[in-house]
């Protein structure tokens, strides 16, 4: 059983391969498709657009939050295609990561040259 940081490797790999393929400039949901095939051929498990729903005093409220790709039930992954990211591109994968208490995230924008100059990892420190 791989831990996080081994599948977080595995990830930036395969990233790497689908945005030399690729370039930037494509629509998220290219990038998004193109991995999730990737992270599949190598063998590993992955969930795609799994519903991540808010706990509001103890009450599970579906507001539509979703996860781009989740890894081994481990790592987050959240793909952007923007022209740079963001505070807000970096809370919403934190958000995630709190709400289905995952140690690991990545936050992926396929939108640059050299893909490396693109890639966030977080961790989640209130685990």
């Amino acid at each position: 059983m791989l831990n996080e940081n081994e599948i977080s490797n595995k990830i930036i790999g395969l990233a790497i391969e689908v945005h030399q393929s690729l370039g930037p400039g494509l629509l998220e949901s290219a990038y998004k498709e193109c991995l999730f095939y990737k992270l599949l051929q190598f063998g590993l498990i992955v969930e795609k657009e799994k519903p991540m729903p808010l706990v509001f005093e103890k009450v599970k409220l579906d507001c539509g939050y979703r996860i781009d790709l989740l890894v081994e039930k481990k790592v987050v992954i959240e793909i952007k295609s923007v022209e740079s990211l963001n505070d807000v591109h970096f809370a919403q994968t934190l958000t995630y990561m709190r709400l289905g208490n995952f140690k690991l995230g990545l936050l992926i924008n396929f939108n640059v040259s050299l893909l490396k100059n693109g890639i966030q990892r977080i961790a989640n420190n209130l685990y």
